[in-house]
Parts: structure tokens; C-alpha cells; sequence
């Protein structure tokens, strides 16, 4: 989700880490990780880990080798470590544990010039541009709102069960509500927020990618 091209607004973008730090403020469950520039002696996450590189200029992190998935083990770790620190030395890099299977939707904050701040629920992960399943609210967003968002898009359906695959759509609720309070807080001065993939099961909803854009 990217500013809207006709604004005069100077933004800056907030690194992947810190986002995610500033959604669990308001309530939205990230996966639990660390935020390290070399390899620690001791490492408190369960496997099987991502690692990321972080660096808010980097939008599509996967495009050019800086996302390693699926590292099982402190060996295959270290490989990924040495791999990473050669294609991007002196950056920092984001561990993570491993999100829970699910459904993937889309979530975002734009900051339209005539509405103000609006809220986007979608189809997420690889599907969101095939598909462009997504419906829009102006923020703020109560529970009844976020209610009839789920409905609007085809991914709603989980919420009842589909093929043996069903969500907590509560918790998917509760996230929607939480990022219209985070957009009307005045704490963070928000132009786009994209979480992609949100990661929908009948247990949790976790936020596993997100970018932030500030004025």
C-alpha cells in the first residue's frame, strides 16, 4: 500500500522490527523474535526460525535472497547467518519463530486526501495482486465494522469452515479493530501500514510482514 502519490507529505518508513513492536502496543500478535547484527552465543526462540534482513528501505525482502525460511536447527542457522552476513555485511537481520499454518489475509492503513484514514482487509499473501479481493472502511472501525469487512471478501468464509480449514474470526476482529486504534491514537502519525501475510488459524492471527510509513 503506498502513499498516495498526490500528497505533500515528507514520510519515512519504519523498520520491519519496529513495526512489528508497535502493533503489539495496540494489541496485534507478531511471531516472538530478536533483532541481531551477529549471531548470539544463546538464542531463546523455538524452532524452526526465519531470518530476515532489516532495513526500512527494503520493501520486497524476498526479491533479492533477504528471507531464509524453514532453519530447523543452531547448524542450518549458522549457514543461513554466513550466507546473509556476505550478501548484506554490516546489516542487521530479524529471528523470528515460524508463524502457524493458516489462512493469509491482508490488512492496511491508507491515508486518503478526502476520507482521512482508511482501513483495507484482503486476501493475503502470493494471492493479493491475482486476486484483488479487498474491501475498504473508513477508520475509525468498530467490531460491527470489522464484522462486515470479513463478510465482504471471499476469504471471510473460513470463519464458518471451508474444506476442513476454519479461523478464529474473533481474533481476526480484535486485529482490525486494534489497527483502526492504532491509526486514531495520535501516537504515530500514520500515512500506510501493509501487514502481509496476516496468518489465520482457529487458535491465533499473526501479523508476519509489516511496513509502516509515518509523516
Amino acid at each position: 500500500m503506498q502513499k498516495n502519490s498526490n500528497s505533500a507529505r515528507e514520510t519515512r518508513n519504519i523498520s520491519e522490527f519496529e513495526t512489528k513492536a508497535i502493533l503489539r502496543e495496540f494489541g496485534v500478535e507478531t511471531p516472538r523474535g530478536i533483532l541481531v547484527r551477529d549471531l548470539p552465543e544463546k538464542i531463546e526462540l523455538n524452532y524452526p526460525l526465519v531470518m530476515k534482513i532489516s532495513d526500512q528501505n527494503i520493501i520486497h525482502k524476498s526479491d533479492i535472497g533477504g528471507v531464509r525460511l524453514g532453519i530447523r536447527d543452531l547448524e542450518s542457522l549458522k549457514d543461513a547467518f554466513n550466507d546473509m552476513k556476505a550478501r548484506f555485511p554490516g546489516s542487521e537481520f530479524i529471528l523470528e519463530e515460524t508463524a502457524p499454518a493458516g489462512v493469509e489475509f491482508i490488512a492496511g492503513v491508507i491515508r486518503d486526501p478526502v476520507f482521512g484514514h482508511v482501513l483495507m482487509l484482503g486476501t493475503g499473501g502470493i494471492y493479493t495482486e491475482l486476486f484483488r479481493d479487498v474491501v475498504f472502511r473508513k477508520i475509525p472501525v468498530g467490531r460491527e465494522d470489522a464484522v462486515d469487512m470479513i463478510n465482504g471478501i471471499k476469504s471471510g468464509q473460513f470463519c464458518k469452515g471451508f474444506r476442513g480449514v476454519k479461523v478464529d474470526c474473533g481474533l481476526l476482529v480484535n486485529l482490525l479493530v486494534n489497527i483502526s486504534k492504532m491509526a486514531t491514537s495520535g501516537k504515530y502519525d500514520v500515512e500506510s501500514l501493509d501487514v502481509n501475510p496476516i496468518i489465520a488459524s482457529e487458535h491465533s492471527v499473526v501479523a508476519v510482514d509489516a511496513k509502516l510509513s509515518v509523516s
